[in-house]
């Protein structure tokens, strides 16, 4: 490898906004993110649909129709 032309590779304090801290290394010293593993909403489970101009309840009640027809076919 040539010498002087890679970053240095220090110990990193990775901050979350919800007081999460995280220690790793990294060519960045500190670094302050507003979603960690620890508040996520996937990782946590607490997701939540967001229904935007009732477009889920259009799709339930659209296939609610394709479910119920092909229920009665058998």
């Amino acid at each position: 490898m040539k010498a002087d032309i890679h970053p240095k590779y220090v110990e990193a304090t990775i901050t979350c906004a919800c007081g999460n801290v995280i220690h790793t290394r990294s060519t960045k010293a500190e670094m302050h993110v507003n979603t960690c593993g620890a508040c996520h909403p996937f990782y946590t489970g607490s997701t939540k649909m967001i229904d935007t101009e009732g477009r889920v309840d259009r799709f339930k009640k659209k296939y609610a129709k394709v479910a119920a027809t092909a229920a009665a076919k058998k």
